[in-house]
């Protein structure tokens, strides 16, 4: 029997492995608990056998087992523990390797909308068509509104029908399910020498990708890296320590504390150091093994983060094989940050706190060194000087006015953005200290679904830097700042 560790951001999630203990220790565990266990288990047989055999409605065997399991691991009241079977511990297995069967693509649900934001490159989705912006409009010939649940997901080879909305025109596609790989590393130089890594999960393999990525990124001259954590639930522990070698040569990535409650410095000795300044980018799905790699880069003063504050998983669990094929995952310990700070349901808060998706990649240029930034997209999409990325620019076109996101217009001339909820305005402060009123009764800013947006031709008035352009035909607003 193996003993593996990891963390996870949420029961189901994307899980993380970190230390394996020696089958010699687990034997000696279990030796010494044997008398004590053998009673115990007598005793549970004893109830079972007086179940099944005397139950006036009667009892399946397998179901008072699974039944036993599950009450023992749910009376932990450890929303983290939980018990795989055989088949289940299969699709534990490829959740950890960011393996699924699907069409490749990335949605988000918006109001009454759900649409792509990304296709994935040699994907089936790609090969039939579907783009980024894209409107699903009907799945098999079911609303939208009507749906519940993945239904994009099913068996390899099998196929799925979309209605698409595109440029208000509607089409049909009919896509063929296949296995997807979900890439864990990525990376590209998007500007004056500024890496763009993006690590979407720690599986096995993660710190191999991103130490090759990261060697391509050295050789292509970079000067500056953003690190996107965002939306990255988790994964193998071990795989965030080798990755946080990278950039600490020497140092406590964190500690952990088992049922003893002894701290224990969890050190890295030979490791490299990164000698680039590395921005964050976290949000409320960065959990588990993400929130220790933030942590660790943070409080060894390696970091800036940018962006909303992460899950809050702190809490290490350990998988054990079971003889019926079937996985134990256990909380067996917990970790706090170099700094012994304990975030668990609490969540790491960031240097930098911005919400929007968009406003938040503009922020992190920004302090990666890039000085003329260029922000194109429409409500749906988000293009930033030519790169495609999370987010869109929240166009909006009312009363003959062209509207763009407060927090995007905000992020670009680098102000600081509240709401007057009294008066109904929108104030963005310039780093001169002068502040700007957008007020929504002069139909200089909207609000809609809890998000304001500011008239292009009056932020332009009060902010003479930015430069903007709307093509009709492409439905694609274009914004910029120079400095």
């Amino acid at each position: 029997m193996t003993f593996k560790k990891l963390t996870a951001a949420a029961a189901g999630a994307c899980l993380a492995l970190s230390l394996i203990l020696s089958p010699a220790a687990m034997a000696a565990d279990s030796a010494q608990a044997t008398s004590q266990a053998s009673s115990d288990t007598d005793l549970i047989n004893e109830v079972m056998q007086y179940v099944e055999k005397y139950n006036l409605t009667g009892a399946d065997k397998d179901a008072l087992i699974r039944a036993a399991i599950d009450g023992m691991v749910d009376s932990l009241d450890d929303p983290y523990s939980q018990y795989f079977s055989s088949d289940e511990s299969k699709e534990l297995q490829s959740q950890l390797a960011l393996d699924y069967v699907g069409i490749g693509v990335q949605l988000v649900y918006a109001g009454n909308e759900l649409y792509i934001e990304q296709v994935m490159a040699g994907s089936p989705a790609e090969s039939a068509g579907l783009k980024r912006g894209d409107t699903i409009l009907k799945i098999n010939g079911v609303k939208i509104s009507d749906i519940e649940g993945d239904t994009l997901s099913g068996k390899a080879d099998t196929k799925v029908t979309l209605l698409i909305q595109r440029n208000g025109t509607s089409k049909t596609y009919t896509v063929k399910r296949s296995e997807i790989a979900y890439p864990s590393v990525t990376g590209k130089i998007v500007g004056p020498k500024i890496a763009y890594i993006s690590l979407n999960g720690f599986t096995e393999d993660s710190d191999e990708e991103f130490a090759a990525v990261l060697k391509n990124m050295r050789a292509s001259g970079m000067k500056s890296m953003i690190l996107d954590l965002r939306n990255n639930g988790g994964g193998y522990m071990d795989s965030a320590y080798n990755i946080a070698s990278q950039f600490i040569d020497k140092g406590i990535m964190m500690y952990t504390a088992d049922n003893t409650g002894v701290l224990t410095p969890v050190t890295i000795t030979n490791g490299s150091k990164m000698d680039v300044p590395v921005i964050i980018l976290t949000n409320e799905y960065t959990a588990s093994a993400s929130e220790a790699l933030t942590g660790a880069l943070h409080d060894n003063e390696l970091a800036t983060v940018v962006g909303t504050k992460t899950f809050g998983k702190a809490r290490i669990q350990s998988l054990l094989d079971l003889s019926d094929g079937g996985l134990l995952k256990l909380t067996t310990e917990r970790y706090l940050t170099p700094d012994k700070v304990d975030f668990n349901h609490i969540g790491l808060t960031p240097d930098i706190e911005i919400k929007d998706d968009a406003a938040q990649i503009i922020t992190a240029l920004q302090l990666a060194g890039m000085k003329s930034i260029e922000a194109a997209g429409d409500n749906h999409i988000l293009d930033v000087n030519g790169f495609a990325f999370s987010g869109n620019v929240g166009l909006v076109k009312q009363g003959g006015s062209v509207y763009a996101s407060s927090r995007i217009l905000s992020a670009l001339v680098e102000g600081d953005l509240t709401w007057d909820a009294k008066n109904k305005k929108v104030i963005v402060a310039a780093g001169s200290g002068k502040s700007f009123g957008f007020s929504v009764s002069s139909k200089e800013a909207l609000y809609q679904n809890g998000e304001t947006y500011i008239a292009l031709n009056a932020f332009k008035k009060k902010f003479p830097a930015l430069a903007w352009s709307y093509n009709k035909t492409q439905n694609r607003l274009t914004v910029s700042v120079k400095s």
